[in-house]
C-alpha cells in the first residue's frame, strides 16, 4: 500500500486549503483513513478520522475541518478552512486495515503564516 499526499503550501489565516491523500491497492473501501499532523517538537496527533461513513475530529478543528472520501478513487480529502498559525504542521495521511494493519504517507507541510 502506498499513500501519497497533496494540496500542502503556505496560507494566510482565515485561509483554506484542500489536501488530498491517493491510495494504492484494494483495500481502500475496506480501511479506516485519517488525518494526522504533527508541527515542531510536537508528538503525532490525530486530526479526522472517518470509516464507513463515521467521522470524528480532534476538538481544535471541529466546524472548521472536514473529511470525506471517494471509494471509487481510492482518496480521502481533507479540507481545511479558517485556517490558524497553530494549524500549521505536516501532514500525514493514514491508513488503517481491517485487521489493524497501519500505513502512513510522507506527509505533506502545511504552514500558516501572515
Amino acid at each position: 500500500v502506498q499513500l501519497v499526499e497533496s494540496g500542502g503550501g503556505l496560507v494566510q489565516p482565515g485561509g483554506s486549503l484542500r489536501l488530498s491523500c491517493a491510495a494504492s491497492g484494494d483495500i481502500f473501501r475496506r480501511s479506516v483513513m485519517g488525518w494526522y499532523r504533527q508541527a515542531p517538537g510536537n508528538q503525532r496527533e490525530m486530526v479526522a478520522r472517518i470509516v464507513s461513513g463515521t467521522t470524528n475530529y480532534q476538538d481544535s478543528v471541529k466546524g472548521r475541518f472536514t473529511i470525506s472520501r471517494d471509494d471509487a478513487k481510492n482518496t480521502v480529502y481533507l479540507q481545511m478552512n479558517n485556517l490558524k498559525p497553530e494549524d500549521t504542521a505536516v501532514y500525514y495521511c493514514k491508513l488503517t486495515t481491517s485487521d489493524g494493519m497501519p500505513y502512513w504517507g510522507k506527509g505533506t507541510l502545511v504552514t500558516v503564516s501572515s
